[in-house]
């Protein structure tokens, strides 16, 4: 008796093709809160719960305190920095008095240079990467330091003026 009725159940199971989910399972919902987060109250302030931000150092202190983009200085040494680790080298540098009393170590840029103790020189900000101490770098082209000669690109960086161009036909 109830053979007939498994096998008509069968039948109707073989026929039907096999039932795909259509839903992904669901994830539990997670809450999170859109109110702020409630400020300190008065007497978390009062016990000091407050840190105020670190201030951050200046890359060239001793123009930035005077406030000033370029001091002018006098050069004390010339030498060479060794750089960092994974760079070698010489890197030429100046010992400088600048206007304002302060002495710095100031990175010279480009390919050769003419100053030498007791010339006048501009600085400006601007650390050399690779130099430990060199935060200054000096301007080519402006006082006593002459521009890099025979310089194509980049000339503004290294105070060099534009070649004058080969006249054709004199």
């Amino acid at each position: 008796m109830a053979a007939p009725i498994l096998r008509s159940l069968w039948h109707s199971l073989a026929r039907r093709p096999a039932a795909i989910p259509t839903s992904l399972p669901r994830l539990p919902v997670r809450s999170f809160s859109t109110t702020p987060a409630p400020n300190a109250t008065l007497n978390q302030i009062l016990r000091g719960c407050r840190k105020p931000q670190r201030a951050r150092h200046a890359v060239s202190p001793a123009l930035s305190d005077m406030n000033c983009p370029q001091q002018k200085g006098v050069c004390l040494k010339v030498g060479i920095t060794r750089p960092k680790k994974p760079n070698s080298g010489e890197r030429k540098t100046a010992r400088i008095r600048l206007s304002s009393g302060r002495m710095i170590t100031a990175y010279i840029p480009g390919e050769g240079h003419n100053i030498q103790q007791h010339s006048v020189v501009l600085v400006r900000g601007g650390r050399s990467q690779d130099c430990p101490g060199v935060r200054y770098h000096l301007v080519r082209g402006a006082l006593d330091l002459a521009g890099v000669a025979n310089r194509k690109t980049s000339r503004s960086k290294f105070g060099t003026k534009k070649p004058k161009k080969a006249s054709v036909g004199s």
